[in-house]
């Protein structure tokens, strides 16, 4: 049998095969996109400042007063609040997420702030003519988020890979030995 070669790869009939598991090899682009998303949640949630939800800075009166008052109104309670807890899930979330700890619930809250962004672009700006028009600054409002959305829904269902705690404490508290999820 001839040894296959990397061109063989590239041009042969394993260019359309599927990975279907994300273990092993596969697994390796998990981690900096994990840690690397995680950390863009942080520095996302830090409006205003050093931390969430810096209550008085312009910033973060500018997201209350511009985006939660003329998008969110519908919200039951104090709309600060609710900006707030959005930076508190994208600060701490992205913490979380960045280091693979309860990897699953930190995605699941930020998918949420995630898609009340996606909510808020396409009500804002609509959906600027996509797939096929062309905007003026080269990019679709309703694009970061909706990517960042599909992120965490990734590891929502899949978890945090490798390299993260939760890997650590499911090694650790796994009593079914070397039996694979399926």
């Amino acid at each position: 049998m001839k040894k296959e070669t990397t061109w063989d790869r590239l041009t042969g009939p394993k260019l359309f095969k599927t990975v279907e598991k994300t273990s092993g090899i596969h697994s390796v682009p998990l981690v900096p996109l994990r840690v690397l998303t995680g950390v863009l949640m942080i520095h996302h949630g830090s409006e205003g400042g050093l931390g969430p939800a810096n209550f008085g800075s312009d910033p973060f009166n500018g997201f209350v007063d511009f985006i939660m008052k003329p998008y969110f109104s519908f919200l039951p309670g104090d709309l600060t609040l609710w900006a707030a807890l959005h930076d508190y899930v994208e600060f701490f979330g992205g913490a979380l997420f960045a280091i693979g700890f309860l990897t699953r619930p930190a995605a699941l809250s930020l998918l949420g702030t995630m898609l009340s962004a996606v909510y808020f672009h396409v009500a804002s700006t609509g959906w600027q003519g996509a797939p096929l028009g062309h905007v003026e600054n080269y990019s679709y409002n309703f694009e970061e988020p909706t990517l960042y959305a599909l992120i965490f829904l990734l590891f929502f269902f899949n978890g945090p890979g490798p390299l993260s705690v939760d890997s650590i404490i499911y090694d650790y508290i796994n009593t079914e030995g070397d039996v694979e999820e399926g």
